[in-house]
């Protein structure tokens, strides 16, 4: 499963940099393969890895601020592996050359 989710704290300031250093901390010290994004974070592995990755960060970000919004898209397709870069290598094979990727 490919997950891309996005958790915004709301009531904490304009700046969310330092919110948002704390959810790419739970993301990396997850285990999960991911891929860190300017608006939004993929992430990869079995459903529940992933789903139980985006509460703890939404409940982490409910820590800290009085409302949170998170966002979240799932591709799940069965059987499909390594999708985090195969999607991409899919285009670029396409293309012939390489794009700008995260």
């Amino acid at each position: 499963m490919l997950a891309v989710f996005s958790v915004l704290p709301v009531g904490v300031g304009e700046a969310l940099s330092e919110h948002v250093a704390r959810i790419v901390d739970i993301i990396d010290g997850s285990g999960l393969e991911y891929r860190l994004g300017a608006m939004a974070t993929t992430v990869e592995g079995e459903e529940n890895e992933v789903m139980e990755l985006v509460m703890k960060c939404h409940r982490a970000a409910r820590e800290a601020a009085p409302r949170v919004f998170t966002s979240v898209t799932i591709d799940d397709r069965e059987g499909a592996t390594g999708r985090l870069t195969g999607k991409i290598d899919d285009v670029e094979r396409i293309l012939g050359r390489r794009v700008k990727h995260g």
